[in-house]
């Protein structure tokens, strides 16, 4: 069937050789085919998640003065997310650290009147009761000082956590607060996905996975900006679903600027065993009548050939066709302007 197929093709390219053979030579650069052992592969459509996300929130309640990010920015760890007004927070520092200074002035006074109680209680010369007072409140002004230092530790914490900063290097996902705002404790505030946990979730059959391996690089296609980029296979969800038996992989992406979550992409999926196929750049692809060929040389003219294209491998395609040959040369550059039949010169050998 598919000789018949390409056998019609070519008789109405046909038509075409007249023309091409009007015009004079085209100058074109080549590559040659080599055949190599990979597995067939096909496309799955998926959806770019991040797999580590934070909400983040607030271990302090307070007034939020300042948040500077939003939604949509790159930050690093430890950037400062949301500030909250601690001017009420200062004053009780300042309060408790007199409040130590003040302990500090009794601890003294009172240790020297201890000190003098106990030389003379030791001669006899006081009464026991004396001795036991100067005691107690000597080692009350001790505690004193370490109830006041204790509650300015935890004031200080209280500070630091006033200011709310980015848990790890990531993307600003939603943010729900803003200046002005009084915040609690527990509530979430701003999400954040790590730009280090990027990936794509694509349901393929559970069929399939004979054919896939964890830590296999798999060609990703971004449909946004259709920019080309390799995957790794990193797991697979651990529930199938339910009713269709899918399974969910899981393919690590490097990080890409202008992403959102929930974006799609196309993954080039291996479907069978390894087989020895044709290796073509996919520079030397053209398409014709919403089919794919690619033009090779023969006396020095440009013949077009159609393409089975059974696998994607990052800027190369992997063809099955019976008339590819090892080390068939195909036009990879002026190729866009060739006619069926038309001379070549070649400028050019990849």
């Amino acid at each position: 069937m598919r000789t018949i197929q390409t056998l019609l093709i070519l008789a109405i390219l046909s038509g075409s050789i007249v023309y091409a053979q009007e015009h004079p030579p085209a100058r074109v650069a080549v590559s040659k085919i080599i055949f190599e052992t990979v597995a067939q592969n096909r496309s799955f459509i998926g959806t770019l998640y991040y797999d580590r996300i934070s909400h983040v929130s607030s271990e302090v309640s307070g007034l939020v003065t300042k948040s500077p990010v939003r939604a949509g920015d790159r930050i690093q760890k430890g950037t400062p997310l949301i500030y909250l007004d601690i001017e009420i927070l200062e004053k009780e520092i300042l309060i408790h650290k007199n409040q130590i200074e003040q302990a500090e002035l009794h601890i003294n006074h009172s240790k020297k009147n201890y000190q003098r109680m106990d030389t003379l209680y030791k001669k006899g010369g006081i009464r026991e009761k004396d001795y036991d007072d100067a005691k107690f409140i000597y080692e009350e002004a001790l505690l004193k000082k370490l109830s006041a230092k204790t509650t300015l530790e935890k004031l200080l914490i209280q500070k630091r956590k006033s200011v709310i900063n980015a848990p790890f290097d990531g993307i600003i996902l939603e943010k729900n607060v803003d200046s002005g705002d009084w915040v609690t404790q527990g509530k979430p505030l701003i999400s954040i996905g790590s730009i280090n946990d990027l990936f794509i979730k694509v349901p393929v059959a559970e069929t399939l996975l004979n054919f896939i391996s964890i830590g296999q690089r798999v060609p990703v296609t971004i449909h946004a900006y259709n920019k080309e980029i390799v995957g790794t296979i990193n797991n697979l969800s651990p529930i199938a679903d339910e009713k269709t038996k899918n399974v969910f992989l899981k393919i690590r992406i490097p990080m890409l600027t202008k992403v959102a979550q929930n974006m799609s992409a196309t993954v080039f999926i291996p479907t069978g065993n390894g087989q020895r196929i044709a290796m073509i750049p996919r520079d030397a692809l053209i398409k014709f009548q919403g089919k794919d060929f690619v033009y090779t040389i023969k006396e020095e003219k440009a013949v077009m050939m159609p393409v089975n294209i059974v696998t994607y491998l990052g800027d190369r395609i992997g063809a099955d066709n019976e008339h590819f040959t090892e080390g068939m040369p195909i036009v990879i550059d002026g190729n866009e302007r060739l006619r069926q039949g038309q001379s070549v010169i070649r400028v050019g050998e990849d």
